[in-house]
C-alpha cells in the first residue's frame, strides 16, 4: 500500500485593507470631513508650482482660536468684525470653519486642488447645521497668485501650505495690493517653515514667534490621524508667527 501523498498546504496571506483615518472631534461634531493626511505627491494638479505644495493636513482647531486670541492681543487698527480671514491653502476648509466661528466680516478659503476644494465646499455648506457660525463662508477655487485679495482689512492665513520661492512670490502680491488701498494687512502663520522669508523683508513686522500648544483633545486626534506613518509626528503644538504689513521703512 502507498503512502498516502502529502498535500502542500496553501499559504495563508491576511488581506491588508487600508484603514480609513479615523474621525476628528471636529467633523464628529459638525458632520464634517476635515481629517486626514495627504501626502503633496498625491496633491499634484498639472500647476506651475506642484513641486513647491506641501501635504495636506487641517489645522487643530484649538491652535487657531488661540493664535486668533493672540492676534487680538496685538492691538489691530479695527475691531475683528471689519477683518476679512482668508486662508492661503484651505484645504478641506477646516480653519475657514473654525474662523467663522469669530466675528469677523467674511471667512473665506483659497484651494488650488480641485478635489479638496470640492470637499471643503460641501463642508461649509453643511457647517451651518451643526454649528452657529458669527460670519459668512466661501471659497475660491485657484490660485492663490492669481486670486482677488480683499478689499476690506485682512487678516490672511497659513498653515505652511507652500515652499518659500511661492512664499516670496505671494509676499510681492501682498506688498502691491495693501500698499495701493492703504489697508491693514496681518498674517497668522503657522507651521512656520519659512519665517525667515517674512522676518527678512522689511515691510514686514513681527509681532509674535512662539509654541502654541493645542488642547489635550486636538492633540489625541493628531496622535491617531498620523498613526499609521513614520513622516510627520505630533508634539501638542505648533511654531506660530504673526505679522503686519507696516510698508516700506522711511
Amino acid at each position: 500500500m502507498n503512502a498516502p501523498t502529502k498535500r502542500a498546504r496553501r499559504k495563508v496571506v491576511p488581506i491588508h485593507t487600508p484603514k480609513l483615518p479615523p474621525t476628528h472631534p471636529f467633523d464628529r461634531v459638525h458632520h464634517t470631513d476635515t481629517g486626514g493626511l495627504i501626502e503633496r505627491t498625491q496633491l499634484i494638479t498639472g500647476h506651475a508650482n506642484d513641486a513647491h505644495v506641501t501635504a495636506y493636513y487641517g489645522i487643530a482647531p484649538s491652535i487657531l482660536d488661540a493664535v486668533i486670541d493672540l492676534w487680538q492681543g496685538t492691538r489691530p487698527k479695527y475691531p475683528i468684525d471689519r477683518y476679512t480671514f482668508v486662508d492661503i491653502g484651505a484645504g478641506k476648509g477646516r480653519a475657514v470653519m473654525t474662523a467663522s466661528l469669530h466675528p469677523f466680516f467674511e471667512a473665506v478659503g483659497i484651494e488650488l486642488n480641485p478635489t479638496l476644494a470640492s470637499i471643503a465646499r460641501t463642508n461649509l455648506q453643511t457647517f451651518p447645521n451643526y454649528a452657529n457660525p458669527l460670519a459668512p463662508t466661501r471659497l475660491i477655487e485657484g490660485d492663490a497668485l492669481a486670486a482677488n485679495l480683499p478689499l476690506t482689512p485682512t487678516l490672511a492665513f497659513m498653515f505652511h501650505p507652500f515652499e518659500a520661492p511661492v512664499l516670496r512670490k505671494l509676499i510681492g502680491k501682498i506688498q502691491a495690493h495693501y500698499s495701493v488701498l492703504d489697508l491693514p494687512f496681518d498674517l497668522i502663520y503657522v507651521n512656520a517653515e519659512h519665517a525667515s522669508v517674512l522676518d527678512q523683508n522689511t515691510w514686514f513686522k513681527r509681532l509674535f514667534h512662539g509654541l502654541v500648544p493645542m488642547s489635550s483633545v486636538d492633540h489625541l486626534a493628531d496622535l491617531a490621524e498620523i498613526a499609521e506613518q513614520t513622516e510627520y509626528g505630533s508634539t501638542g503644538d505648533e511654531i506660530c508667527g504673526i505679522y503686519r504689513f507696516t510698508g516700506p521703512t522711511t
